[in-house]
């Protein structure tokens, strides 16, 4: 196999626990729309898939319009709910400090995206971001991926995508790059493996002995 220089992460759910503000959200915008018919357990399908996906599903007419309510609840509650996972930020450092080359591919938009890494103190270890914003189509399509490779100047066989949800292992696949799941994804860690990811991590300092990097 060949050396592993570039690491792709989606950014919700794998470095940053956004689950009770991606809840609480979804929560304000179908109580507004459809009062009395969604809970917490109903919200669980929506995590992954870009907003407007989501939305058209349940009410294509509105769906623009809810993921407006959506966005704007979601930007209010965000520095109060939003919080990285354990050891994300040790981490991505040592990663960085190891010449990595980092960046995040995500179905988010941009704003938002540099919100949290403002937010998780992380920014600055990242040298590519891929939202929403950039591409066509967004994961499990290969486009946000190979996007963020021809950034970066790396090859699929080179490359690793680390996300929490299928849609970062199905377009880690189509792109030809190696595939890692986490365990503490909100779907479980059995949902992931379903998918066949190459590598599972339990915790993310896991990451460092995969990649080659020595563990203090």
């Amino acid at each position: 196999m060949k050396k592993i220089t570039t690491l792709l992460f989606d950014l919700d759910g794998t470095l940053i626990d956004t689950n009770d503000l991606i809840t609480a959200s979804y929560l304000y915008t179908l109580e507004k729309y459809r009062p009395g018919q969604y809970g917490p357990k109903d919200i669980l399908p929506f995590m992954g898939p870009p907003l407007l996906d989501v939305f058209m599903g349940i009410d294509p007419e509105k769906a623009e319009e809810m993921v407006d309510v959506y966005r704007k609840h979601n930007i209010e509650h965000h520095d109060i709910l939003v919080k990285e996972f354990d050891g994300v930020f040790e981490t991505i450092q040592s990663l960085y400090k190891n010449g990595f080359k980092l960046a995040i591919v995500s179905t988010k938009k941009r704003d938002t995206v540099i919100k949290g890494l403002n937010l998780t103190k992380l920014m600055p270890f990242f040298e590519c971001i891929i939202s929403i914003d950039e591409v066509d189509n967004p994961k499990p399509d290969p486009e946000p991926l190979n996007k963020a490779m021809k950034l970066l100047d790396s090859k699929p066989e080179e490359t690793m995508m680390i996300g929490d949800n299928y849609h970062d292992i199905l377009g880690g696949k189509n792109a030809g790059t190696l595939t890692c799941g986490v365990a503490w994804s909100l779907k479980g860690k059995d949902y992931l493996q379903e998918f066949n990811p190459d590598y599972m991590l339990d915790k993310m300092s896991d990451l460092l002995e995969i990649v080659g990097v020595s563990v203090q």
